[in-house]
């Protein structure tokens, strides 16, 4: 671990502010940060050198919703935690927060110790986990207790999926008293999912049975109602709410309502959302697929809405819900019945850059950017300012990224374990060159030089938004 590495001439942007400074990394992390030129930046002596002039110096990215190995369908994420881990190091992202699932049944100890040993040993970078609740009882409320005492502070619920993931009003009630009594934040999947199982049925008795008919059941309006509902029952707790991958106007309409009221109520949106639309879905030849997730994809006008969001702070955070499942084999398990088609899309290694896009087309500024996808997430769950930011005694996570370089988004090139890109022949603007995790060189000019088992589990503290 041991060593100084300097990073020199680079732009370091972090949330908060934009210098020509020279970074100096000790023992894995930040140890100093001084202006280009300076008198203490010259007196500096490392025995490895990095020249970053022209390039941005920013944290490692903060991805705080995956889902690497996850059985969904009969069939499971194409990506291991040693492949996703890799693939998101690529990406300049040097911390995900996985979902480790409950089972109806189960403990929630049996779920995490169940994901802790998938990760364990395999990741490149440094991983956390959130928990799902499948199956909220008496025993499970006291469990959340003990999970966040242990540095597990955040579970997620569905009102979507019934028989599956599902609870009700009065399961998602009790989870939420009882993280407003430990600290834990919910976070919720607001889709009424009971209604739009209604709607699939009646979609399929009609013949209705591509992927495009998988965004149609699932109504903006039905997010829009369970993301009111979900605010209500947390008000009703006086607990905190996180709602994830928020892809309809009206949802955002509904947080950006209760923010006004002054409750804790955040929002989190994906990519996929800000840049791609029904139109993917309705792809021919069963193409449409590759882009089946929950929420879906909306029509292209609801993108102006979440980009609003974002630079409004009615949206806070930028996540992947990375869930990658083959079109070949997998998505194809749903050909003549969209409900059946494994819900979920890669994109792990590309939200870094797609946001770096973002700011070259004038949606975000560059700090906004680091803010979105690195600071927010680690404060929203309890790593700030180890994660995050770039500031003396934050782990050294830090990319050197080329705002200039161009790069097109394929399949062929990615690293994500996954047959197709969401985002193929996207050409984009700016691309990751040198990743460090915690002072070690991951990505090295663009070759991969970490290793799986470097990555190590990170505890983490209650949402730091929350007094």
């Amino acid at each position: 671990m041991g060593g100084r590495t300097l990073i020199r001439g680079g732009l370091v942007i972090t949330a908060s502010d934009e210098i020509h400074a020279d970074v100096l990394i000790e023992d894995g992390r930040i140890a100093a940060l001084a202006t280009s030129g300076s008198v203490t930046a010259e007196a500096w002596t490392a025995e490895r050198t990095m020249d970053a002039t022209g390039k941005y110096v920013i944290p490692g990215g903060v991805d705080a919703h995956t889902h690497m190995e996850l059985p969904f369908g009969g069939t499971a994420a194409s990506d291991t935690f040693e492949t996703g881990t890799r693939a998101a190091a690529w990406g300049g992202t040097t911390t995900i927060i996985d979902f480790a699932v409950q089972s109806v049944g189960q403990s929630l100890r049996d779920g995490l110790d169940t994901w802790n040993a998938k990760a364990d040993g395999n990741c490149a970078i440094d991983y956390g986990f959130h928990m799902i609740v499948s199956d909220v009882n008496q025993d499970t409320l006291k469990e959340m207790d003990l999970l966040v005492e242990e540095g597990v502070t955040s579970f997620k619920q569905f009102m979507a999926y019934p028989g599956v993931f599902y609870s009700d009003d009065g399961q998602i009630l009790r989870a939420m008293q009882r993280s407003a009594e430990n600290g834990g934040l919910i976070m919720m999947h607001a889709e009424n999912g009971i209604a739009i199982d209604v709607l699939v049925e009646q979609a399929l008795a009609r013949g209705e049975t591509d992927p495009r008919y998988h965004g149609e059941v699932r109504k903006a309006l039905l997010e829009a109602e369970a993301t009111h509902r979900a605010i209500k029952l947390a008000q009703v707790a006086g607990a905190p709410l996180y709602v994830v991958h928020v892809s309809a106007q009206e949802a955002v309409a509904e947080l950006a309502r209760a923010r006004d009221e002054g409750l804790n109520v955040f929002g989190e949106t994906c990519p996929q959302y800000l840049f791609l639309s029904t139109d993917n879905l309705a792809e021919p030849d069963f193409e449409g697929a590759k882009y089946v997730c929950s929420t879906p994809l909306r029509p292209k006008d609801h993108q102006a809405a979440l980009w609003r969001g974002l630079r409004t702070n009615d949206l806070q955070v930028v996540s992947t819900d990375h869930c990658p499942f083959c079109f070949e084999g997998q998505k194809e398990l749903g050909r003549g019945d969209f409900s059946k088609i494994p819900n979920g899309l890669p994109g792990v290694e590309n939200r870094m850059d797609l946001l770096h896009q973002a700011v070259v087309d004038g949606h975000i500024s560059r700090r906004r950017w680091i803010e979105i996808a690195c600071a927010t997430p680690a404060r929203m769950f309890g790593l700030y300012p180890k994660k995050g930011t770039i500031a003396p005694g934050a782990d050294a996570d830090v990319v050197i990224y080329d705002p200039r370089a161009e790069q097109t988004v394929s399949a062929e090139t990615h690293h994500m374990n996954v047959d197709y890109s969401a985002y193929e022949g996207k050409r984009i603007t700016g691309r990751v060159e040198t990743v460090l995790s915690r002072g070690e060189l991951v990505i090295t000019e663009r070759e991969f030089t970490g290793r799986a088992g470097h990555g190590v589990y990170t505890p983490r503290s209650t949402c730091q938004y929350l007094n």
